[in-house]
């Protein structure tokens, strides 16, 4: 039975090594992509419409060679070709997907690239190394058929006057744990820059506040400045926020970075509920500036949301939460969609 992944198997090396994909597995995914249908507005024209998205794919780095990996297996890593369908599948229906957690073994990601086909391309930071970077990469998915690179990439760098930024030199180490990362993208009339993020899960005082500020004030400044060249600032990733309320939050958004409403009543994992969406973490923003010279320019806020994972993919395996998490991931993909001047 013909699946997306069926390039990869041109390969023999890439094939299944338990031979081919359960009947089970399509049928669960044929019932996401409907999902995902009624979800997620389409790709329209290119200048009507682009779809943002970011994701933490927690431990994105191998792949199990096997369509089925049962619950209970020495099988290692647990994620497999079933998790990669389900993973590729989310992340076509967007033109741009900002990634954290991708590992340094990149066998899930080039498989992910395969699958996607050869209109999509991505960039990504070097190695984080030490404690707070945890080997990690941060990446950006994008289909080269909608947006195109307008020239700037780079991660943000704090210098040596730490003081400008809004914290006392002796409360910031100098540097971030993973760097910001930011790259410019266009469509045909409009260019917009990304910042992703994934903010250092230490202590709130030492580690999570003075990274959180950084970025704030770091946001405001730029975005000024690449307004007067029509260019639009995002800021997106996963900043191990709390709650709105909390210290975290207010750091987050005290130089006037806004979330959406829109955004503000979805659980960021799946550990979170729909009932009450910021009582668990709140980790996951996408944001911007919505007032003043910082303010966005020609682009209309349209739609967003999260896609969900839990309750909708490996039902049949009984699994926890926490075994979930290292097959597909503990984050839900949050987006939103844009309309582009006419």
């Amino acid at each position: 039975m013909a699946t997306p992944l069926d390039v990869l198997f041109a390969d023999p090396a890439h094939a299944p090594a338990d031979g081919d994909v359960p009947r089970a597995v399509v049928e669960e995914m044929r019932a996401y992509s409907a999902y995902l249908d009624g979800l997620v507005p389409p790709k329209r024209d290119i200048d009507r419409n682009i779809l943002i998205a970011t994701w933490n794919i927690a431990h994105f780095r191998s792949l199990t060679r096997k369509w089925a990996v049962p619950a209970s297996s020495d099988d290692s890593p647990k994620r497999d070709y079933r998790c990669l369908w389900a993973i590729t599948e989310i992340v076509s229906r967007f033109d741009v997907v900002a990634v954290q957690e991708v590992g340094a073994d990149f066998r899930a990601l080039r498989s992910a690239m395969k699958v996607l086909g050869p209109n999509w391309s991505f960039l990504m930071t070097d190695r984080n190394a030490g404690q707070g970077g945890n080997d990690e990469h941060m990446a950006y998915l994008f289909d080269t058929t909608r947006v195109s690179l307008s020239g700037l990439a780079g991660e943000l760098v704090v210098p040596d006057e730490a003081a400008e930024f809004g914290f006392d030199e002796e409360s910031f180490k100098r540097q971030f744990a993973r760097n910001p990362y930011a790259v410019s993208f266009r469509t045909r009339d409009t260019t917009f820059i990304l910042v992703t993020a994934h903010v250092d899960y230490g202590d709130e005082d030492v580690e999570r506040m003075p990274e959180l500020r950084g970025i704030a004030k770091w946001m405001r400044d730029w975005a000024a400045n690449e307004r007067r060249w029509h260019h639009n600032l995002i800021v997106l990733g996963d900043f191990n926020l709390e709650r709105s309320d909390s210290r975290l939050y207010e750091a987050f958004v005290e130089t006037g970075l806004s979330v959406p409403f829109l955004l503000q009543s979805h659980p960021r994992t799946i550990y979170g509920r729909a009932s009450e969406p910021e009582a668990a973490s709140y980790h996951d923003q996408i944001a911007w500036f919505a007032e003043g010279e910082a303010a966005l320019i020609g682009l209309e806020l349209a739609d967003g949301g999260i896609v969900e994972l839990w309750g909708r993919l490996l039902g049949d395996l009984d699994l926890t939460k926490a075994s979930f998490s290292f097959r597909i991931s503990d984050h839900h993909p949050l987006w939103v969609e844009f309309r582009l001047p006419s």
